[in-house]
């Protein structure tokens, strides 16, 4: 059955209106208020057994409605080039509970073995991120963590301290707090607030690619999505002494 990837919503209080795409079909899932009214039934045309009608206000499909038809997945290493060309900000949302890279790494071995990894010798990446940072541009990214942490949570806050000594800003969020902002529940990269690049995972945390896309409606949500876990998020330094297990 596909998989149902939230959208946005104009409610505060998270209850509707919302909506919703169905993966890899083209179509939209809207959550509203059922319409009751006998006069306005009446006066809908060609209504099946099985269909339902609701109401939503009109600036959540100006908002949120995709005007693209679906993409295909590109490979990631597709989009390397991007972290070396980006302008001025590359900025990430992290959803999930684990990833299949870090617990394939040496460095989860290392860690799981009880090793210091927060102040490890610099990488590709944070070389990269370093060069960056010396030319005024940003790395900035939001890691969302459960309640108690998971263990694919920990290793990331004791390995992101690194990046932070690179020039990384890492901040996290709890999720409970993540659901409050209605943020939403897919990983992304946002360049220089116009090119999405949407990860797509397999059901053991493998990275299948990404779908780019510069959809304005999908691009100004992930702005949106940005500012607000980045106003609520905690800088990861901070957010690691009060896990003590992640060191």
């Amino acid at each position: 059955m596909p998989a149902l990837r939230f959208l946005g919503t104009t409610s505060d209080s998270g209850d509707c209106p919302t909506l919703y795409e169905v993966e890899g079909t083209g179509q939209v899932l809207v959550q509203g208020d059922r319409v009751t009214n006998p006069e306005q039934l009446a006066e809908l045309r060609h209504v099946k057994e099985h269909e339902t009608f609701v109401t939503v206000p009109r600036d959540l499909l100006v908002r949120f409605a995709p005007r693209a038809e679906p993409r295909e997945v590109t490979p990631f290493s597709e989009i390397a080039h991007v972290f070396q060309e980006f302008r001025h900000t590359a900025w990430r949302l992290e959803t999930r509970r684990g990833y299949a890279t870090d617990r394939n790494s040496a460095k989860w071995e290392r860690w799981k073995a009880g090793a210091d990894i927060t102040n490890e010798p610099l990488d590709a990446w944070r070389e990269n991120v370093a060069a960056a940072i010396a030319e005024g541009r940003r790395f900035e990214r939001v890691r969302l963590v459960d309640e108690p942490p998971t263990e694919g949570q920990r290793f990331l806050l004791a390995s992101g301290l690194g990046n932070v000594a690179a020039g990384e800003d890492i901040r996290n969020l709890p999720r409970a707090e993540a659901a409050r902002l209605n943020l939403p529940d897919y990983d992304f990269w946002l360049f220089d607030s116009k090119l999405l690049a949407r990860f797509v995972f397999a059901e053991d945390d493998t990275t299948l690619g990404v779908i780019l896309s510069e959809d304005p409606a999908e691009v100004a949500a992930a702005c949106q999505a940005r500012d607000a876990a980045w106003h609520h998020a905690i800088p990861t330094r901070e957010f690691a002494q009060r896990v003590p297990s992640a060191m």
